[in-house]
């Protein structure tokens, strides 16, 4: 039945900047930005319209509002000044895609080699992996709500991968 198939739509336009650094840096750029920047792997955080995710030991993805790019990165220049750390802007290289629905977890698996069941990829989990042949971001948001970063100049493959799989889901 096609009313119980995922919906796969654009995220809004984002802030996302790819901050390396120690523990410390992490701390300092947790409190600038205004949420704690994840230290347990493959997880991540929110507060107030920002999310930080956990990349690897020392790297994370922070992601706010379109708008604020700007003011982000003046607080977060200003909070880790002096401190060994790179912040980069990747607001314009990567789009997001939105894939929620009962089954969504069923659609990212026709190109996620990924277990997402609910124990093995809880709710706020995140990490890289690849989707059909491009590399991608995996956040399960919610129990049937799923954020797919992706560059920006692949984003119509995935959009076609997911439209693709979804056209071979079972019935149910």
């Amino acid at each position: 039945m096609a009313d119980d198939l995922p919906a796969v739509h654009d995220a809004p336009p984002a802030a996302r900047f790819i901050l390396r650094g120690t523990a410390a840096v992490a701390r300092l750029a947790g409190a600038a930005f205004g949420v704690a920047l994840p230290e347990e792997p493959c997880r991540a955080a929110q507060a107030g319209g920002c999310a930080a995710l956990w990349l690897g030991p020392d790297e994370w993805l922070l992601l706010g509002e379109a708008g604020d790019a700007a003011a982000i990165a003046a607080k977060l220049g200003e909070a880790l000044a002096g401190l060994v750390h790179s912040l980069v802007d990747t607001s314009d290289r990567d789009v997001a895609l939105l894939v929620t629905g009962p089954r969504a977890a069923l659609l990212l698996r026709a190109g996620c080699p990924l277990d997402l069941d609910g124990a093995a990829f809880p709710v706020g989990m995140a990490t890289r992996t690849v989707l059909g042949r491009i590399g991608i971001l995996l956040w399960r948001e919610g129990g049937n709500e799923w954020r797919v970063e992706v560059g920006r100049s692949l984003a119509a493959y995935a959009r076609d991968f997911l439209a693709e799989a979804a056209r071979g889901l079972p019935e149910g």
